[in-house]
């Protein structure tokens, strides 16, 4: 196995010594792949879809904005048919260089959403994309179950405490910076370690309030230039040393459509050839544009290593 971090770092499962990696038996565990969703208990041992609806004018990739409340219903119903295990739901467009909005605004686009989703497909599994602890909170309690926080509560200090009184799931993604400022911040003497430096810390802190549900997202894309993500993407493994439920996100993203030279609109088949590296590295989770593709990725490779 490659080394790992730079420092020493004790932490439950291992214990690094000299940046090299050494697992601990007798206090190794195994990887977490249930999650309380709404009084539900997901297993996650077979991945799921996440399909994202973007209630915004201003997402990267233009057929996943939804602003209406009639056109995010139509687009859960498809992707509840087409197998989505999760909706994910945002109303702030956290591409690099969006326009930042103020809570009140991100609020007033995602409640209506959240609330009609709830009312008309109670059986659906909502998960609120934000960084704002009272952005989450009152979609939490307008019908949703899970908060996929991208700034691993950076940039809202009330984050964790909130995700903590609330009980619900949190995803905590690596990022730096914000989507205003993450390009200039991709820089990285060891991507992989930093990164996982970051887990370490932030679950310590999560676990330390209570958060008992915590799937982590590397935060493909998110302050890192193309390498950086695809390094994470071949270590992506690794991260089960956490015992944690793994998040990829990297649905059409520049890492895909950069390295082809073609477009987001045009990124589908690069990106299920990288969901199905993804899930052969451990992901339990697809965050997905294109629920039916991602859907069919975790049957074949299901099929595959059921043999």
């Amino acid at each position: 196995m490659k080394p790992v971090l730079t420092k020493l770092i004790n932490f439950t499962t291992f214990k690094l010594y000299n940046t090299q990696l050494t697992v601990v038996k007798d206090t190794f565990f195994r990887k977490k792949v249930t999650i309380n969703a709404g009084g539900r208990l997901l297993d996650l041992s077979s991945p799921g879809v996440m399909g994202i609806i973007n209630i915004t004018p201003d997402s990267f990739f233009a057929d996943s904005r939804k602003p209406g409340v009639d056109e995010a219903l139509l687009q859960a119903q498809k992707m509840l048919a087409n197998g989505a295990t999760f909706l994910d739901i945002g109303a702030y467009s956290s591409r690099p260089g969006a326009v930042d909005i103020s809570a009140q605004e991100e609020t007033d686009r995602l409640l209506p959403v959240v609330e009609a989703i709830a009312a008309q497909f109670p059986e659906a599994i909502m998960s609120i994309d934000t960084f704002r602890a009272g952005v989450a909170e009152a979609a939490i309690k307008g019908g949703a179950h899970i908060i996929n926080d991208i700034s691993g509560g950076m940039l809202d200090t009330d984050m964790f405490s909130t995700v903590a009184r609330l009980n619900v799931p949190y995803i905590l993604m690596h990022m730096k910076g914000t989507p205003q400022t993450m390009n200039q911040l991709a820089e990285y003497d060891d991507v992989f370690g930093e990164v996982f430096d970051y887990f370490v810390a932030k679950y310590s802190e999560l676990k330390r309030l209570g958060v008992h549900d915590v799937i982590l997202d590397p935060g493909f894309g998110f302050a890192k230039k193309s390498e950086h993500s695809y390094t994470l993407m071949n270590r992506m493994n690794e991260f089960d040393l956490l015992g944690l439920p793994i998040l990829a996100g990297i649905s059409r993203k520049r890492m895909i459509y950069g390295l082809l030279g073609n477009t987001a609109a045009e990124a589908l088949n690069g990106t299920t050839v990288l969901n199905t590296i993804a899930l052969m590295k451990g992901a339990n989770i697809l965050r997905a544009h294109d629920v039916k593709e991602a859907v069919e990725a975790v049957k074949i490779w299901e099929a595959c290593v059921a043999q």
